[in-house]
């Protein structure tokens, strides 16, 4: 038996009293929206209100719009209409507080990093920031590939050019290994043109981005008028041909559909005017997708029975079975815009977002560094695109798109959430509570009763479930709930003020964590594990150089 050493014991207790200690720190919110001179200097005001509505509409708006919208119709029938319709609600939830949080905290980038780090603290802002920067490094691959492929299917309706592009170059790529290597040079070096892009300005970028989502909504537009004069109505009938649950199961789909009004928030830093039209380019580029979204599902199950549509490009298939090539030809043309304009928009909020952390101390300085001329963070511009064109050059990312989207439910559920608490900490009667704990702890184990209740009716109804038991998770969601209004201390925030707080904000997260259990079960394991890994990077490195004067004091 050896001697036990009490410095060691000691040691151990200092270290895990000083991870916990820096884990809680909070950003506070006086810092958060001042200045940030002195940082590499600073980005600057180019991007108007509607060049923030185009951005949030190319970030959500790709191919997906002819190619989603008839896919799913396949199951829903024309019902698919009410699919993107609710899920258009939903997304209107999510869309709410982040338009107030982008009001509250106007002057500096971060996104939901920011208002989870003001909410809450470090290290689940930390959290919230590795879960979404893995799932736009993963979509951004996949895109590349995505537009790299109809890009040559563009080119071949030259009859000069059809069958002459090696898989290598766009469709697909040459498989290495039994698949794990897949070599393809168009994805590549398409990323290397658009980060080139945003590297020289965000003036240059935002002007790619505006002429690109033009061009692309103008097409959608053309669709969908060309198509409704191809409309039969008797289409239409039955609308709901396998049940209200196909619909529903389809809204659940198409949500992801509408994921990308987010971006709007993050460019808090190069808004002329962040605080009035942050709230308004969110809420107005969410609202001109659903239109279009359900604009082109009238269409396009109107002209087909929904039980002929095609799987791979049916709306394109429609408009060639009624002798209107033109139309496919401007289809193509769309969905390499729309592919295009949702690669950049990604490639510059994840620039923004290290450009956040980096700040912060909780990434390396370089991170931070803003180029004195073009004003654009080419350091991490360079590295995402860097990390893009690695993984789409080498990897058939396309077989990682199951794990997609935990990240952006999860940061969807925690936004809701910081809109709650950061309403309760403008209140000091808010922090008085019963003999036990105190009113926050309260109000957040209520948000997390809610979450589970989410998730609990999620699992019930993907797996068919018992019908009780998702009463029994909706009853206890809705007594969390009602603790939340009654039991806490809500006050106006400045700017944008979310309606209906905390009952849209609650439905939101119940949403968001119901969609969480839809996904494939390999994206829960991936949320679990990236979570450890991300623990053990910030106790390693980010509790010791995160920037102390950004934080606030400690909430719990």
């Amino acid at each position: 038996m050896g001697l036990h050493d009490p410095s060691s014991s000691s040691g151990g207790r200092s270290f895990f009293g000083g991870f916990w200690s820096a884990a809680l720190r909070r950003k506070a919110i006086g810092i958060a929206t001042d200045s940030v001179a002195g940082h590499g200097g600073g980005l600057v005001r180019h991007l108007g209100l509607f060049e923030l509505i185009l951005l949030g509409i190319g970030a959500s708006i790709g191919a997906g719009i002819f190619v989603v919208t008839g896919t799913v119709a396949r199951d829903a029938g024309p019902g698919v209409t009410i699919s993107f319709a609710l899920a258009g609600a939903a997304c209107v939830l999510n869309a709410l507080c982040y338009a107030e949080l982008s009001s509250r905290f106007p002057a500096v980038v971060g996104g939901a990093y920011l208002y989870t780090y003001a909410a809450f603290n470090e290290l689940m802002a930390f959290l919230v920031f590795t879960q979404l920067m893995l799932d736009y490094h993963i979509g951004a691959a996949s895109i590349a590939r995505s537009l790299a492929s109809y890009f040559v299917s563009l080119l071949e309706l030259l009859p000069f050019l059809k069958g002459h592009f090696p898989s290598w170059i766009g469709h697909g790529g040459i498989e290495f290994f039994g698949g794990i290597v897949s070599i393809n040079i168009l994805a590549p070096i398409l990323l290397i043109l658009l980060t080139v892009i945003l590297c020289y300005g965000v003036k240059e970028s935002s002007a790619a981005n505006s002429f690109m989502t033009a061009t692309k909504v103008v097409i959608v537009i053309v669709v969908i008028f060309a198509g409704a004069f191809e409309v039969d109505v008797s289409n239409w009938s039955p609308f709901a041909p396998n049940g209200f649950k196909a619909v529903i199961t389809g809204a659940t789909v198409v949500f992801f559909s509408y994921v990308g009004f987010d971006a709007v928030a993050n460019s808090a830093e190069e808004s002329k005017k962040p605080q009035r039209d942050l709230p308004i380019g969110i809420l107005a580029s969410l609202f001109v997708c659903a239109v279009l979204y359900i604009g082109v599902c009238l269409v396009i199950t109107g002209m087909v029975p929904y039980k002929f549509l095609g799987e791979d490009a049916p709306l394109a298939e429609a408009f060639t079975a009624k002798g209107l090539k033109v139309v496919s030809v401007l289809i193509s043309i769309g969905a390499v815009a729309g592919l295009a304009t949702t690669l950049l928009v990604g490639l510059y909020v994840q620039s923004r977002l290290y450009l956040g952390l980096s700040r912060d101390g909780l990434l390396p300085s370089v991170f931070s560094k803003v180029h004195p001329l073009r004003h654009t963070p080419i350091h991490s511009q360079v590295w995402v695109g860097l990390v893009a064109g690695i993984m789409a050059g080498l990897f058939n990312v396309h077989q990682l798109s199951h794990i997609l989207s935990v990240g952006t439910l999860t940061g969807y559920s925690v936004v809701s959430a910081c809109v709650i608490t950061l309403r309760w900490k403008d209140k000091v009667s808010s922090q008085v509570s019963g003999k036990c704990i105190s009113a926050h702890c309260e109000g957040i184990i209520c948000l997390v009763i809610i979450a589970f209740g989410g998730f609990l009716a999620g699992l019930c109804y993907r797996f068919s479930g018992s019908f009780i038991i998702i009463i029994f998770a909706v009853v206890m969601a809705i007594l969390g709930a009602a603790a939340v209004q009654f039991r806490q201390g809500y006050a106006d925030p400045p700017g944008f003020s979310c309606p209906g707080v905390p009952i849209v904000p609650v439905l939101s997260i119940f949403i968001n964590i119901f969609l969480f259990a839809q996904l494939h079960e390999e994206a829960w394991y991936r949320f679990v594990i990236v979570s450890l890994i991300s623990v053990g990077v910030y106790a390693i490195y980010g509790q010791y150089h995160a920037n102390p004067g950004h934080n606030g004091s400690n909430p719990m």
